[in-house]
């Protein structure tokens, strides 16, 4: 059995960063639209001042400029400034909750403040190890007040054990009733494309020596906000006229580079909900989400 990383004076002290918060300020420029609209190989027109920043990808702006000697050994920033010094290894992007405000859209060309907190740090230790949970709360405001709100889960874990048996696979709740389909090849260049785009250095995304002889994982990691992104892009795709007015998703298992993964969608009978769901290549869920619409699909 591994040894605790965190025990119980540990986990007050990480604890004390509840309630710490940041505030960044960002311009949103239109050239990380057209490049990630690129990168999804979308047909969208040039953006330019007043174009709506398509859900999910103002991931694209506030990132982190940490300097070359403030990086840690896994790429990401050194751990115990905005977040805690959590001591377990590997770090995922567990999932979020977003609430977009329908009557004050992000848009190019505007300034936004971004003001985040940290909600609360979470410890539980099972079968697979130890995880710690931070939930991070982002509140995005416009020159006309708040426009987004953003929940977001992280999950650090423990190094991977000789051995480690994975999460049972589990098959999709509308597993064979998807109205919508897309296969996706995460190839390296998606993959590293996503990674300059969101200025993320972590290793697991691009360093295949890394993500399989230190963090014990078969191939490099697809990005869970990519996924995400995936997801509502297929609703994009499918249903060009519709807002969406929240979306709550959660990363089921990783995804790996090794094979083509699919993204899924179902309208549901109410006319503003609609299931989303990513699988791997052997039917797997990876990823599962709920959009909102802002209003009901016409029945045509």
């Amino acid at each position: 059995m591994n040894d605790i990383l965190i025990d119980a004076a540990l986990l007050a002290h990480l604890q004390t960063w509840q309630g710490k918060s940041e505030t960044l300020n960002d311009t949103l420029t239109a050239t990380p639209i057209a490049a990630l609209s690129a990168t999804l190989d979308r047909d969208d027109p040039q953006p330019a001042a007043g174009t709506a920043v398509p859900p999910l990808w103002h991931w694209l702006y506030f990132l982190p400029h940490a300097r070359a000697s403030e990086i840690g050994p896994d790429g990401h920033p050194r751990r115990g400034s905005f977040l805690p010094p959590v001591p377990l290894p590997r770090r995922m992007w567990a999932g979020g909750r977003l609430r977009w405000e329908a009557a004050n859209p992000l848009q190019v060309g505007q300034q936004v403040q971004r003001q985040s907190t940290i909600q609360s740090v979470k410890h539980k230790a099972g079968r697979s190890g130890e995880l710690l949970f931070v939930l991070v709360e982002h509140r995005f405001s416009n020159e006309n007040g708040l426009a987004l709100t953003e929940e977001h889960d992280i999950v650090y874990r423990s190094a991977a054990r000789s051995g480690e048996v994975a999460p049972t696979p589990q098959k999709p709740p509308l597993d064979g009733q998807a109205a919508w389909s897309r296969t996706i090849v995460p190839d390296d260049v998606l993959l590293f494309r996503y990674s300059a785009l969101t200025f993320n250095g972590h290793r697991i995304h691009y360093d295949r020596k890394y993500v399989t002889e230190v963090e014990g994982y078969p191939g490099l990691i697809v990005h869970g906000p990519l996924i995400a992104t995936l997801l509502l892009d297929l609703l994009r795709r499918s249903l060009p006229g519709a807002r969406v007015a929240s979306f709550d998703f959660r990363a089921v298992r990783p995804t790996f580079d090794l094979h083509p993964f699919s993204v899924h969608g179902k309208p549901s009978s109410d006319g503003k909900t609609i299931e989303l769901w990513a699988q791997d290549h052997e039917g797997s869920l990876t990823m599962q989400g709920t959009a909102t619409l802002a209003w009901k699909l016409s029945n045509k």
